[in-house]
């Protein structure tokens, strides 16, 4: 295992300095290290054509090691294994990879490569308009299930998140189709959108068991194996998704990582638009109140047509680009080791850090503020501006474009100039900025002046991602950084579960104190300042965002990080 390892990165010179280093070791750790090193020995001199002017360049003083192993007893264990952990940089093992040839220089990724890699994202996309959009819509609408069910049966995917840990770290360890990121993006993708044509056909029993039997056991045992489904959902896409994000991190550098993560995330709010166009071009055949088979055959059809859609991006996009731009073997110390670090380890890795907690925590409140508004800005529209559906509905599209246009510009714009944390700093401070002029629009009840600000909420929130996004992917190690990716994910995404529901509550608890000062009445109550509540206390979150972010130090969590890894490989020595 270790000999293996030896043999293929450390020179004759290295060798030897872990040779004097082992001879202070004892017992079974001193005879497990020396079996490892004479195996490494000989298996270097057996297969290296330069042996023999390897050991006449760096001979072995036969004194020099009498004279370690004789060494004062009271050199503690403790102290060798620190020094041997030293050793074990990821530096080190790479210093002399390949007995000394330098590793070729890899081509950076153009922006057409970009583009390449933003047609997943862009799938993403799409399959968030058929899940949470259409198919959400069908069953409350058509189907007249209650909207609680509906969406907590769709929202099962979310309670999955935690499995982004794992499958990042087998991403890192356990190479699928000979690539560490794409054999997994591939099978994900799939699985998953094979499993949301198997939602479809759940949906239509919930809908034949409601005609036939009402609201009784086995219709809700449908809704039950609905929620399964999205269960297994939520694995499938975590299962890719997660992999996706590592693989954006092998094959970036610091420099144009801000560009890359511009692109891609545009092309997923793309997504968002064409799956919105698709579905409307393949449903438009279908009239208010068709009948019921009519829209179970043009549902069918859109969710055949649309996930292999998905998958042929997923293929395009991905095919051929970890080969050639990827560095995790030249980043990572433990690229194509036989012992490969398991989770727990990679766990203690990702604990190693107090930068670890402290940007998830920043990740997770940042999060919540940015998004607690996703369940009550439409209703404010309808409620205190008297706006009508179709108005609030084109919300979304302010955001939405404001949003695009703030991810894709900031990569190249803002980023060069100011920094990844600087940039994100910045982004925490025009959101906030955003609120405020939200709140203010309220006062104003002008539908116009809150389009607006809705629009600059979207472009405040395109540059807070992008930069957010952007560090968190150079807060990761080779090693781990599928492990890493799928920490980042999971604050992600149990914020974005506990923003919808922060959201509707502090809603509520606004309404109920409003209607308590005038007397329990809910007749003329203006809800202006529940729905400001909402929006104020945003605006602090996303101050407190900044003061977790002034704490972040990405220097101390690489060095930590690369200490950790090199105390999980010295103990492989035990």
């Amino acid at each position: 295992m270790l000999s293996a390892r030896l043999n293929s990165c450390f020179s004759m010179h290295s060798f030897y300095r872990l040779l004097q280093g082992g001879l202070v070791l004892s017992g079974n750790r001193y005879s497990k290290f020396i079996n490892h090193v004479i195996d490494a020995a000989m298996a270097t001199y057996d297969s290296t054509p330069h042996a023999s002017s390897a050991n006449s360049s760096h001979k072995f003083d036969s004194s020099h090691a009498h004279s370690n192993s004789t060494t004062d007893s009271s050199t503690s264990n403790a102290a060798a294994k620190g020094s041997l952990a030293s050793e074990l940089t990821p530096e080190s093992l790479k210093a002399h990879s390949d007995g000394g040839v330098p590793t070729p220089q890899l081509p950076r990724i153009n922006l057409f490569t970009m583009f390449r890699l933003g047609l997943f994202q862009m799938g993403l996309g799409i399959m968030s308009v058929l899940t949470l959009g259409v198919l959400n819509r069908v069953m409350i609408d058509e189907l007249r299930v209650p909207a609680l069910l509906a969406a907590g049966a769709i929202a099962t995917h979310q309670f999955v998140a935690p499995a982004r840990l794992w499958f990042g770290q087998m991403s890192d360890s356990r190479p699928v189709l000979g690539h560490h990121r794409t054999g997994y993006v591939w099978i994900g993708t799939a699985l998953f959108t094979l499993t949301a044509f198997v939602a479809v056909q759940v949906v239509w029993q919930i809908s034949s068991s409601i005609e036939a039997v009402g609201w009784t056991f086995p219709t809700y045992g449908w809704v039950a194996a609905l929620a399964l489904v999205f269960t297994f959902y939520g694995l499938t896409l975590s299962s890719s998704s997660t992999p996706f994000a590592a693989l954006l991190v092998d094959v970036s550098d610091e420099d144009n990582r801000s560009q890359l993560v511009g692109t891609v995330w545009s092309m997923l709010m793309v997504g968002i638009v064409v799956g919105a166009i698709t579905g409307s071009i393949l449903l438009k055949p279908l009239e208010l109140d068709a009948p019921l088979e009519q829209v179970q055959a043009s549902i069918n059809s859109l969710f055949v047509i649309a996930p292999a859609v998905v998958f042929s991006l997923a293929i395009a996009g991905t095919v051929g680009i970890e080969k050639k731009y990827s560095r995790y073997s030249s980043r990572s110390s433990l690229a194509n080791r036989e012992d490969q670090i398991t989770l727990g380890r990679a766990l203690r890795i990702l604990g190693a850090s107090r930068q670890t907690a402290i940007f998830f925590t920043f990740l997770v409140v940042m999060t919540i503020s940015l998004f607690m508004q996703e369940a009550v800005l439409e209703p404010y529209g309808g409620q205190v501006f008297n706006m009508p559906i179709g108005q609030t509905t084109q919300l979304n599209a302010f955001w939405g474009f404001g949003t695009l246009l703030g991810i894709s510009t900031t990569g190249f714009l803002v980023v060069p100039r100011l920094g990844k944390q600087r940039t994100t700093k910045l982004g925490c401070y025009m959101t906030a900025f955003c609120f405020l002029l939200i709140i203010t629009a309220g006062l104003t009840q002008n539908p116009n002046v809150l389009q607006v600000a809705v629009f600059l909420f979207g472009l405040s929130a395109g540059v807070v991602t992008n930069g957010g996004i952007s560090l968190m992917l150079d807060l990761t190690a080779a090693e781990t950084a599928g492990t890493f990716i799928g920490a980042w994910g999971l604050a992600q995404a149990l914020a974005r579960a506990l923003a919808t529901v922060a959201g509707g509550a502090v809603l509520n608890l606004g309404q109920q104190a409003l209607r308590l000062l005038n007397s329990g009445s809910s007749a003329e109550i203006n809800l202006f300042p529940a729905y400001g509540l909402v929006f104020a206390i945003q605006a602090v979150g996303m101050l407190t965002a900044v003061a977790l972010l002034n704490r972040v130090n990405v220097k101390e969590f690489k060095d930590n990080s690369k200490a950790a890894i090199a105390t999980v490989l010295a103990s492989d020595l035990d």
